[in-house]
């Protein structure tokens, strides 16, 4: 029976080693309860390393037993491996590049090696699990290049990845060395999820000037696989918190704290260490609001937990060094006998402690520099029963982008979050409670149970598209199909296309006329009574009149803006508006001035740049730079950017071969249809179709096509079979 095998750094659990005995503890963090309805059904399992360097063989016999009635499966790092894989390459190289502290970050060759290593040890133990039907979903920074080593695995596997950290700028990815490996790494999968669109689009740039693929909605094709990138930000368990912010143990917490507090209102921060979050920016704010606002001297305390990570990496010493000289500085600076103006916790806390927290802060002040999400603001929001409270949020967070009814601030902007502290301070309870039930209902609608599950539907879905597009090779077997349907039909239709179906690719694209092999061929399909040959073609129609229009077809030409009826005058199919031209065609020009062998084509509603004259290479990068540019300043416009066969394409969005395959299609019924292209502008063709007809396609790229040939040879040796 097919099972979804979850794959993550770190297993849902704590193993403790205490005199020689292990003690295993299940994990409270929001991707454990989360996953928890996946993995712990049927003969599900989730793969990871179980937290702690076990070397002696009798305890990893005895983890394994233990972890496989949980349904889970351990992956056994050595001290090392975790030093340079996870300490080094992870946290050293990735983290910092990921969070745009790239001053931080380390580029070690030996790092590398360890990370390579460790993700193929996952590999090979999926490997040992893994079954045609299976699922796999594997999450975050520390497993890139497990995707595509699964895949080489089990080509037709179903794979799911999702990114829990921002994805950078293609500025700060393309400073990693090893940049191109961790992106082929991660297109492995079928569906990659982001928490924010922003970080969806940084991959997707990354990938078309890295990779030289550019994308449709997300949508981007590697060899000939199309996957799906997605932002579907995480959200928590709210029943979970919300019931713990009501729990006896939590109220009870609550007034102890309040009552060593005092009479004040608190300002809530919680972090773990990391430069990342923006600790000593907050505590500086903090101290100039306690300058600026003396009127809230002794009114107000900040409650400050810092929980401990990394604590011997000297760059985290040094950041907890700062933080404990800032809280002492402030404190000697402010203190009253009455009053602690920082209540500071370098201490993790139990759940209802943290409820309590939760329960009693007048202010959230959620300010990290750079972070994927934070969920301790979404925990905030879920706690607060009564509605009273204020939110002040990072724009550098992923969550600020669902959570706008907070008070948004750039961390950078010290002047911004003392002002909004003031602001959180003075908002009537109104205010904070229609901004409080804003953000609650979206939070209760996008749990994390509603995020498993869209991530699921998500790819699926793309599994799906990938089932529709797989395409049959051509055989003897179905060739005699056709060959059989063809022979007892008496009214049929063909749809040929031009460049790339029926003759090859030439660097001077005036070469690809007709030779006496196609004339021939094009002269007896054509001449039989029963069939209606179309031409249907990008090419400009003055072109192919002089090739084709001596023959029995009908013309399409420029993708459908003309058409030819044979005996007949070129006419259009609708009136089209050129007036874009000259904006397109200055910015087409700039890059053939740039570009040496390029040229611009143009006709009549349309404009082409070709680069098969170009140096290889340099053609490719222009090709990302130019698509990049055009899309950007067609945005706004009903302009559609076509990327072909060593071509860019700029043409009017109404304009596609499937509108001007369906008006020929209304007029008669025919009893056999088929249709040849090459490139995903005959896809178009292909849908048009009714399901009954014979479509095929040329090349090994995905297509909607039911069967694929391998070149334009191929597509003649067809159809001179079926002509006899």
């Amino acid at each position: 029976m097919p099972k979804t095998i979850i794959v993550s750094n770190r297993l849902p659990i704590k193993i403790k080693q205490e005199d020689g005995e292990l003690t295993l503890e299940p994990s409270e963090g929001g991707l454990a309860t989360g996953l928890g309805s996946i993995y712990k059904e049927g003969n599900n399992i989730w793969i990871g390393w179980p937290g702690l360097a076990i070397k002696k063989s009798k305890q990893k016999e005895e983890v394994i037993a233990r972890l496989k009635e949980e349904n889970m499966r351990p992956v056994f790092l050595t001290e090392k491996e975790i030093e340079d894989y996870y300490e080094g390459f992870s946290n050293e190289t990735l983290w910092p590049n990921f969070h745009y502290f790239n001053q931080y970050a380390v580029y070690d060759e030996s790092f590398w090696r360890a990370y390579q290593l460790v993700n193929r040890k996952f590999a090979e133990s999926i490997e040992a699990v893994l079954e045609d039907g299976d699922t796999l979903w594997i999450h975050d920074y520390q497993l890139l290049l497990l995707p595509q080593l699964v895949r080489e695995i089990k080509p037709n596997v179903s794979i799911g990845f999702f990114l829990h950290i921002p994805f950078p700028s293609y500025e700060s990815f393309r400073l990693l060395p090893w940049r191109r490996e961790l992106l082929q790494g991660m297109m492995g999968s079928d569906f990659l999820g982001f928490h924010t669109y922003d970080d969806m689009r940084h991959f997707l740039s990354s990938v078309n000037r890295l990779a030289g693929i550019g994308n449709t909605n997300g949508k981007i094709t590697v060899g000939n696989r199309p996957i799906m990138a997605d932002a579907l930000p995480m959200g928590i368990d709210y029943e979970k918190y919300a019931e713990a912010a009501a729990h006896p143990d939590t109220l009870a917490r609550e007034v102890r704290y309040r009552t060593s507090l005092g009479d004040v209102n608190v300002i809530l921060s919680i972090d773990r260490l990391d430069y990342s979050k923006g600790i000593p920016q907050r505590l500086l704010a903090f101290e100039r609001f306690l300058m600026e606002y003396p009127e809230f001297n002794g009114k107000v305390s900040l409650l400050m937990v810092v929980v401990p990570s990394r604590d011997r990496v000297p760059k985290y010493a040094q950041l907890k060094e700062e933080i404990d000289l800032l809280v002492g500085r402030i404190n000697g600076k402010f203190s009253k006998m009455d009053w602690t103006p920082i209540h500071y916790f370098y201490r993790s806390f139990p759940l209802n402690a943290l409820s309590a927290f939760y329960r009693m802060a007048n202010v959230a002040l959620v300010t990290p520099m750079r972070d994927g999400m934070n969920l301790v603001c979404k925990e905030y929001i879920a706690s607060k029963l009564d509605k009273k409270g204020v939110l002040i949020l990072s724009e550098m967070a992923g969550s600020s982008k669902e959570l706008s009814d907070a008070i948004l601030i750039n961390p950078n902007d010290m002047d911004a979050m003392v002002r909004a502290m003031r602001e959180a301070l003075i908002m009537p309870e109104e205010e904070q409670q229609r901004r409080m039930d804003i953000m609650q209902q979206s939070l209760k609608r996008y749990n994390i149970h509603s995020w498993v599950s869209l991530f699921m539907k998500r790819l699926n879905f793309v599994k799906q598209e990938q089932a529709n597009l797989q395409t049959k090779a051509l055989n003897e077997e179905i060739t005699s199909q056709i060959e059989s349907s063809y022979r007892k039909s008496k009214d049929r239709i063909i749809f040929l296309d031009y460049d790339g179906t029926l003759v090859g690719f030439h660097a001077n694209p005036n070469d690809s006329k007709p030779d006496k092999e196609l004339k021939d061929l094009l002269a007896k399909i054509s001449k039989d009574a029963s069939n209606k040959v179309v031409i249907i073609s990008g090419r400009d129609r003055h072109t192919l009149n002089e090739w084709v229009s001596s023959f029995n077809v009908d013309i399409i030409a420029e993708h459908g803006v003309w058409h030819k009826r044979k005996g007949e005058e070129w006419t259009q199919f609708m009136d089209l508006d050129n007036s874009w031209k000259d904006e397109f065609r200055n910015v087409l020009e700039m890059y053939v001035d740039r570009t040496p062998g390029s040229f611009i084509e143009e006709k009549d509603y349309s404009l082409v740049w070709h680069y098969r004259k170009v140096e290889t290479g340099l053609g490719e990068m222009r090709t990302r730079e130019l698509t990049s540019h055009l899309k950007y300043i067609s945005s706004e416009k009903d302009i559609q950017i076509l990327e072909g066969h060593k071509v860019i394409e700029v043409k009017n969005f109404q304009v596609n071969k499937g509108f001007a395959v369906t008006q020929w299609l209304k007029e008669h019924t025919y009893d056999f249809y088929m249709a040849c292209g090459d490139d995903w502008t005959d896809e178009d063709t292909f849908k048009a179709l009714p399901d009954e007809a014979v479509t095929i396609k040329v090349g090994s790229s995905s297509s909607s096509a039911k069967y694929r040939v391998q070149n334009q040879k191929d597509i003649r040796s067809v159809l001179n079979r079926l002509i006899g």
